[in-house]
This record gives C-alpha cells, structure tokens and sequence, in this order.
C-alpha cells in the first residue's frame, strides 16, 4: 500500500486518471473469473445458494458501510475540485475510512493466499490496481484541506499500514478454518465488484477520454488477471 501510495504522488492526475480504466478491468476479472470460481470450487455440494446469499450481504454491507463513511475509496475524479469548506473536517474520516478499508484489503488478501497462491497474487495485483488512483485521491483531498506535503504523505502511508495488520491477524484466524475460505473469499469478491461497478466505471462516465480508450484498457486489465495466474503457475 504504501509503494502503491508512492507512485500515485508520482504521477500525474491525467496519467492516474487514465489507470482508473485499467483498475476496473483488473478487480472485474479478479472478482468474477479468479476469487469466486476458487470459493465455489472449495464449497461442499448443494451449498452454492449460500455464496450468492453472502455475495448481495457483501454488496449490500459495503454500501452501508461506505454510507457510514467506514469504506471510503471514491477518488475524487482523481484529482478534481474538493476544495470545499468542509475538505478539513472530513479529513480525519478520509484517514479512518481508508485505514478500516486498508485492513479489510489485509484480511482478504491473506485469505486468497490460504486458498490458493496464485490466488493471492492476483488478488493483490487488484488491490494495488485501484490503491494507486484512490491514494492521489485521498491525497489531494488532504492537500486541499490544508496538509503540506509531508503530512499527508506520512498520515497516509500509516493508514495504509494497516493492511499488514489485517494480513496477520487473517492469516493466523484462518489457518485451519479451511471451512470458512469460500464465504471470505466471496466477500472479498463482492469488495472488488461494489469498487469497480458503483466507484470506478462511473468516473470512467465522467471522464472526457474516449470510449475506444476506455475500453482498451479495461480489455487490457481483464487480460493481465489470467496472465499473471499463468506466469505465476
């Protein structure tokens, strides 16, 4: 999380823009041809029902939870105007949003790992696929609410942080409870779906860049999943 916030400072907002495409693509095809296949695949028969009943309570839980601004990952058109009054005093909720939102990313990813290594590459390929334009994001929201540079950099690097923390405490409650690997791994499933459908393919309406453009580089990141499960096998 924190390599990923690094590069975001790095590149431009057009540039960061641009990867949102590409980040859509990655968590899409993650979620639907990589994580939920796994979960079906480590279900005992007949119990398929209770996945998809655990995959709408995820959709459901992470618009309540965004709502309740605990799952904050909107990106702020990468770069547009939030230089509202109120930029200041949502810029503790921006850093407590993320660091809850950074420790469920922890949590599924060491999951995806029990389950299976390629898994978990993939899994952290789409995480680090849509941290990179959330953290420029979150990090022009704190400029715009009066942060210097070095603040907001350290403040968010630490938020990020906690990811690590949840890929501990996930890995060691989960070793063992093979049992409850397919409902985690379809709510990590149902985390990437509810990003790239209700944040990222909507900014995509947003932006002035052409749809052939757009396309490609969903095309491309849905490409790089199946990719990648290669190279790493």
């Amino acid at each position: 999380m924190v390599a990923a916030a690094g590069l975001a400072f790095r590149l431009s907002r057009q540039a960061t823009a641009t990867l949102v495409a590409f980040a859509a693509g990655v968590m899409l095809a993650s979620a639907l041809l990589d994580i939920l296949p796994e979960a079906f695949a480590g279900l005992e028969a007949g119990a398929g029902q209770a996945l998809f009943a655990t995959l709408l309570a995820g959709l459901l839980g992470f618009f309540a939870l965004e709502r309740l601004a605990l799952w904050r990952h909107a990106h702020a058109d990468c770069g547009g105007d939030e230089s509202e009054p109120q930029a200041e005093v949502a810029a503790p909720l921006i850093l407590i949003g993320d660091a809850f939102h950074n420790f469920v990313d922890g949590l599924l990813i060491a999951a995806a790992f029990l389950a299976d290594p390629m898994l978990g590459v993939t899994t952290t390929l789409a995480v680090v696929a849509h941290e990179i334009p959330q953290e420029l994001g979150d990090f022009v929201l704190l400029l715009n609410a009066g942060w210097n540079r070095r603040k907001a950099f350290l403040a968010n690097a630490a938020s990020s942080l906690t990811s690590v923390l949840g890929g501990v405490l996930g890995y060691f409650a989960l070793d063992g409870a093979e049992q409850f690997l397919p409902y985690v791994l379809t709510i990590a499933a149902a985390s990437f779906i509810y990003i790239a459908v209700a944040d990222l393919l909507p900014l995509l309406h947003r932006q002035r860049s052409g749809f052939a453009l757009q396309s490609a580089l969903i095309g491309l990141g849905v490409m790089v999943v199946p990719l990648v499960g290669q190279w790493v096998h």
